[in-house]
């Protein structure tokens, strides 16, 4: 049973496909790469749905697959919630190499916050994932996950600004999302809550067993 995820990003397509296979077992989730030719549609939406939306409904319209898409991003207090649904784009690298850009836009938060205090680093991640099948029908759920901005990077699992934050599950650990193993960041990731609340409604749509409400 495959669906497509309109993302690029091989970690994310991981992450999205062993959360879901709890639900769908034997589940396949086909990612861009895997669709020659695939054209990514211009993120020009002001909100995390909009642009969620605008990908999944794309991608079905691209590979006659459900699709689900997701947008999310990092939300500083010192930074009036910047950087946003910029987040991915925050240093201008949006067509980098995915390590490098991650780096980038990592190091240039850290230069953004360096001399907002300690108390004052609150943050949170914001995920939108939508779901849009062949025949119209669409569904879009958000997660969110509260935490900080540290002062260096940390860890080495993840991706994006998983280096720099630590969630208010793990403060008093002092870990950021990136030294959590996989299980233990999709229980309290803004994605891993979206994805989680998301996988009954794709369960009912591809297995037939009602609407999922």
């Amino acid at each position: 049973m495959k669906i497509f995820l309109a993302s690029g990003n091989a970690k994310k397509i991981v992450e999205m496909q062993r959360i879901l296979a709890e639900h769908v077992p034997g589940i396949e989730v086909l990612g861009i790469d895997d669709v020659d030719g695939y054209v990514e549609p211009v993120e020009d939406q002001p909100t995390f749905e909009g642009n969620a939306l605008l990908k999944a409904r794309a991608g079905v319209a691209a590979t006659g697959l459900p699709s689900v898409a997701d947008d999310s991003g990092l939300c500083v207090d010192a930074l009036n919630g910047m950087p946003g649904v910029l987040s991915a784009r925050w240093s201008g690298s949006s067509k980098a190499v995915e390590g490098g850009r991650d780096a980038r836009n990592n190091e240039l938060l850290l230069d953004q916050l360096h001399d907002v205090p300690d108390e004052r680093r609150g943050a949170h991640f914001t995920c939108a994932v939508a779901w849009v099948m062949p025949d119209g029908r669409e569904r879009v759920v958000e997660g969110r996950m509260d935490g900080r901005i540290i002062r260096e990077v940390r860890g080495s699992g993840g991706f994006g600004y998983d280096v720099v934050f630590v969630a208010v599950e793990h403060d008093a650990e002092d870990l950021t999302s990136a030294e959590l193993g996989p299980g233990e960041k999709d229980l309290i990731s803004h994605r891993g809550r979206a994805l989680r609340e998301l996988a009954p409604y794709v369960a009912a749509d591809l297995l037939g067993e009602g609407s999922g409400d």
